[in-house]
Parts: structure tokens; C-alpha cells; sequence
């Protein structure tokens, strides 16, 4: 399954020490790291901050990566909503092809679901039919029950995919909250009929983890076939290793 993961990574440098050039040199390794011939693919996107959407545009443009951005109020979510958005057409207009967006935990936690599910909505028309991922931050969700409510408000409100963390808190992915996010989104996509993604970011350092992550889709989702198009891991660490990995692999076959 490994081969399926890494045509399912997000790419993502979001540190506050990011430059023009730490972006392109993480375009072009994710462009160097494939190997159509021996099966490897591509990554499915690179994920950086909104001032960096168009430098990432032009190094990968014609690769098939696509170009994901953090945008409204990335990590914590307490900005208006004037401003969210404002950094989401920003985002856009740059040439984003995807959106992680962020619900406002506090919100969520003061039972403000309504608020919630504006926002996302909001943004969601906002991206119009661009991918839209919606960060629910389920290390400040204080139960399982918080989680599935997060969730089933994201899906609502329009989210493409599901994803667990920023990766900026101590506490990021758990397989205990993927299940809930994963048994919630099963349950929503048999009623609604739309199928739904689902991310898994924040922590997740190795190829042991991303197959965890991977497995866990397979087993709760009630979706038969993982692709990019429904899977994606957010990967700054694992990337290189992964890589490693299958060269290896190949090498031994």
C-alpha cells in the first residue's frame, strides 16, 4: 500500500521561517521524487501559506501536483469571517486549486454550530469547485461526540474532505479520532450520496503511520477504492522516507 500512499501526500512547509526559496526547493523535490517507470507517482499536492500560491503555480505548473493552500485564519480560525474570506479569495486568485481551511474550534466547544457552519459554507461557495478540506483540530475537541459533530457540520456545510489537525498543536492526528471522523463521514456519504475525502495531518512522521492512516480508511470509510481523489496524508517529515523506501523496495525486486 505504500506505493497508493505517496500518490496521496500533500507536500507542506507552513513553518513562519518559509522563504521563496525553502518553497521552491520543496516544489522541485516533489517533482524529482517519482518514478513513472517503476511506478512511483507523483505527489498529489504541495501545500503552502497564501503568499507562496504563486510561486508554487509556477514551478509546478503542467506536473499534475496540484497547489493547496492554508487560508482563513490558519491555524487557530479566530479572525471575522470578512477577513477569512478575504485570505481565501486571496488564496484563489494567486491560483489555488485547493483550500485547508480551519472551523473555529471555540465556536465549536460553545456549542456554536450554527457559526460553524456558516463559515465553512461561506467559504465553500467562495471556492466555488476548487477542493475545499476542512481542518477540524481534533486535539481541541474534548470527546468523540464534539469530533462527529465537527465532522458531520463540515460535510454539511460543503467540505470536499475531512482532515484531523494543523499540525500546530502538541496533540495531532490520533487513530481514535480518525475512526470517529472516518464512521461519521461512512454514515453521512450513505445518506447524502456524496463522496467525501478524507486528510490526515499533524504528527505523522513515518511510513508506518501513513499506512495506519491508510488502513483505517479502508476498514471505516465504506469507500472500496482510495485514491488521491478521497485520501490524502499531510506529510513534511515522511516524504523523504517514503520515497526511500520504495527505491528500496524496487531495488530488491
Amino acid at each position: 500500500a505504500l506505493t497508493p500512499i505517496f500518490g496521496c501526500i500533500d507536500n507542506t512547509s507552513l513553518n513562519g521561517s518559509d522563504t521563496q526559496e525553502t518553497i521552491i526547493r520543496l516544489c522541485n523535490s516533489s517533482l524529482q521524487m517519482t518514478d513513472p517507470v517503476k511506478g512511483i507517482p507523483t505527489v498529489a499536492a504541495v501545500c503552502v501559506y497564501p503568499v507562496f500560491v504563486q510561486t508554487a503555480r509556477c514551478v509546478l505548473q503542467g506536473s499534475g501536483i496540484r497547489v493547496a493552500s492554508v487560508a482563513g485564519a490558519f491555524p487557530a480560525g479566530l479572525s471575522p469571517i470578512a477577513v477569512k474570506l478575504a485570505e481565501v479569495q486571496y488564496a484563489l486568485d494567486e491560483g489555488a486549486e485547493e483550500i485547508d481551511m480551519v472551523i473555529s474550534r471555540g465556536a465549536a466547544l460553545a456549542g456554536e454550530w450554527q457559526q460553524v457552519f456558516d463559515e465553512v459554507a461561506a467559504i465553500r461557495e467562495l471556492c466555488n469547485n476548487r477542493t475545499l478540506k476542512v481542518i477540524l483540530e481534533t486535539g481541541e475537541l474534548s470527546s468523540p461526540t464534539l469530533i462527529a459533530k465537527a465532522a458531520a457540520t463540515a460535510m454539511e456545510a460543503g467540505a470536499d474532505f475531512i482532515k484531523t489537525s494543523t499540525g500546530k498543536i502538541p496533540i495531532g492526528a490520533t487513530p481514535e479520532a480518525a475512526v470517529t471522523m472516518l464512521q461519521t463521514l461512512c454514515n453521512y456519504t450513505k445518506n447524502s450520496k456524496r463522496t467525501i475525502g478524507f486528510k490526515a495531518a499533524g504528527g505523522i512522521a513515518t511510513p508506518d503511520d501513513a499506512l495506519l492512516y491508510f488502513h483505517l480508511m479502508q476498514q471505516h470509510s465504506g469507500i472500496n477504492s482510495i485514491t488521491n481523489q478521497v485520501f490524502r496524508v499531510g506529510a513534511s517529515r515522511l516524504i523523504a522516507r517514503l520515497y526511500a523506501l520504495l527505491q528500496e523496495k524496487i531495488a530488491a525486486n
